[in-house]
């Protein structure tokens, strides 16, 4: 199926290509015959009831400095395009959020993956916690007091921002460290939004795993260990990445969860597991599919255009 597909994504001249997923997408959507258009956020236009972006053609190749080449730029009606990749990393902050609704505009005519109002209105942090069962305690408040009661109670906490990314904010503060008030400000400074708070995980020095489901079923799964006096397993701050297996526990999270992903539209998930708990459901920018087939597992940018294909197949 020869398809047209726009990718919406960060600057593809910074990404590293033997681990970022949009590059993997790009590269089975282009091996399948698919043209390839390139643009970012900022390049995206609502005029008149229209679609638009400044696109630009694109083709790739899984070579280190030489990995793309892009056309002339020009304005394009991205309701011509087949599908509409919206890849860019968070914050998901205003800007995120504004794409959403432009690119909503798009559908059913053109397919937007992830369905952009599912993503709009399932934030990594705050969509979990419609799984309260399957989710370690779990504190979302700017309240000092309320946090300071929850570290009371708990002895060892979490701390990171509710729309943050990568790692990035993340603190982890025991019962004795003296930090909390003074973190409180800078999270006060920086950010208007509440601040998450969670039971500390002594497994995350087991690893914090993250299971990739396509279109609401499993696809594939790592494991990522921290590094030694470091409480983030994300890898580009240190964590290291190995083969895995899921848990009974696991399977039932999949399970769990499935069904209401692919009601949602959320073709391509990423979710977080520590220990038994599940932490986080990521549905605006997953990444993990180049580890899982690097250590033995699916090819899940195959199964990720298998099942966009199936959805925009036309009825015979």
């Amino acid at each position: 199926m020869a398809l047209t597909v726009a990718i919406q994504m960060d600057p593809i001249e910074k990404i590293d290509i033997g681990g970022d997923s949009t590059f993997a997408l790009a590269l089975e959507a282009q091996a399948r015959g698919a043209a390839l258009l390139y643009y970012g956020p900022r390049e995206l236009t609502f005029n008149d009831g229209a679609v638009t972006a400044r696109v630009r053609p694109l083709s790739v190749r899984a070579t280190r400095g030489d990995h793309f080449t892009l056309g002339e730029s020009s304005v394009y009606d991205l309701s011509r395009a087949d599908v509409v990749l919206m890849r860019q990393d968070p914050p998901f902050d205003m800007a995120y959020i504004t794409a959403t609704h432009i690119l909503e505009r798009l559908q059913p005519k053109t397919l937007v993956v992830n369905d952009p109002a599912h993503v709009r209105n399932a934030p990594e942090k705050l969509f979990v916690t419609q799984f309260k069962d399957l989710m370690p305690p779990t504190l979302i408040t700017s309240d000092r007091a309320e946090i300071a009661a929850f570290r009371a109670e708990h002895q060892d906490i979490i701390l990171k921002p509710l729309y943050g990314n990568g790692g990035a904010g993340v603190f982890r503060v025991r019962q004795d460290d003296e930090n909390l008030g003074a973190l409180l400000e800078m999270f006060t400074a920086f950010y208007r939004e509440p601040v998450i708070v969670q039971r500390y995980i002594p497994e995350v020095r087991q690893g914090d795993k993250r299971i990739i489901l396509v279109d609401g079923e499993f696809a594939g799964a790592i494991n990522r260990v921290p590094a030694a006096g470091e409480a983030r397993s994300n890898m580009h701050v240190g964590g290291r990445a190995e083969a895995t297996l899921l848990t009974a526990r696991e399977k039932d999270i999949c399970a769990a969860l499935g069904p209401e992903l692919k009601r949602r539209g959320l073709i391509f998930t990423g979710i977080d597991v520590i220990g038994s708990y599940l932490t986080e459901i990521n549905v605006t920018s997953p990444t993990g599919i180049q580890e899982v087939k690097r250590f033995g597992g699916a090819d899940i940018a195959a199964l990720i255009w298998d099942a966009i294909e199936k959805k925009i197949k036309p009825p015979v």
